[in-house]
């Protein structure tokens, strides 16, 4: 029997698939994240302030939460799953809009405003991954 405040753990290691490579995968992207968002904001015109404010903002506690998330999901608890949702969405909200305001800005669909919408992308369908239904099932 569960007391109050205790969580129940739930073993993902038969049940899901994919889901150590998208921890894993979270995890390393997270951490690798942080100088990546570093290098863009020191890159000066154009869109310099655009860059740190999304990167001040948004990016970097997009990141951290991300980070956290991934000691979760290692952890098998279900708060792991919420907090990637959340990484995950932050993450979609703010590399869409800016993908797309540099690609109409800037024009470079080959540099940062492409590889901000490949981001979007990425994140998207691992967001589809951990809004499944089964990641909210707990098991005995």
């Amino acid at each position: 029997m569960l007391k109050l405040g205790q969580e129940r753990i739930f073993s993902m290691r038969k049940d899901l698939n994919g889901y150590w490579t998208f921890a894993w995968t979270g995890l390393l992207a997270n951490i690798a994240a942080i100088p990546f968002i570093a290098l863009v904001v020191s890159s000066g015109p154009p869109l310099q302030w655009a860059n740190l404010w999304v990167a001040v903002f948004l990016a970097w506690p997009a990141a951290i939460v991300g980070i956290v998330a991934a000691s979760g999901l290692f952890a098998e608890r279900r708060w792991g799953v919420i907090m990637s949702i959340i990484a995950l969405s932050m993450a979609v909200s703010g590399t869409l809009p800016y993908g797309i305001f540099r690609l109409i800005d800037e024009g470079d669909l080959f540099g940062l405003s492409g590889l901000s919408l490949l981001i979007a992308f990425l994140n998207l369908i691992a967001l589809i991954y951990w809004c499944r239904p089964i990641h909210r099932k707990v098991r005995l």
